[in-house]
């Protein structure tokens, strides 16, 4: 195995760990809400004006999945939709006393998981960390030009 398919395959080893170690905390903080929900509504109280094609973009999931997923947090009583006086088209979203509690035990459950990982990330010196982050800038700008090249276009599907 070369460089390149080691860190691709280190960084799905790494994914995945943190992924099936935070799973059961999360369920259970979270109320057995799914992954794509909780990031939704993390996303809604993180964006200004979210409406479903700012979600798409922001979640990397298409604007039906996103409807799908609003549809049952609305209906969970977790976010409410509104419309601008200006705007009567578009329709946006904003969360509701419950959907603020779930944001807040999500932000809480990461900020655990990152005094959990600590201990490794106060060993990275300032260099290392400007150097994985270049690398990840990087490969981020090939993938919006990779994404760009197969035409596809999230507020469209």
């Amino acid at each position: 195995m070369n460089k390149e398919e080691q860190v691709l395959m280190g960084f799905r080893e790494l994914y995945n760990k943190m992924a099936w170690l935070n799973k059961v905390k999360m369920e259970v903080g979270l109320n057995g809400h799914k992954s794509s929900e909780v990031h939704c509504i993390e996303s809604i109280g993180r964006i200004v004006d979210p409406n479903v094609t700012k979600l798409a973009e922001s979640l990397y999931m298409t604007r039906g999945a996103i409807t799908k997923i609003t549809k049952k947090l609305m209906q969970k009583g977790l976010i409410e939709n509104y419309q601008k006086p200006e705007n009567k088209k578009e329709i946006y979203f904003r969360l509701t006393e419950q959907g603020k509690e779930i944001d807040k035990v999500h932000a809480e459950l990461h900020q655990e998981f990152r005094e959990r990982d600590k201990v490794v990330f106060e060993q990275v010196t300032e260099e290392q960390y400007d150097s994985m982050l270049h690398f990840i800038k990087k490969y981020n700008v090939h993938l919006d030009t990779e994404i760009k090249k197969q035409g596809i276009d999230l507020k469209s599907e």
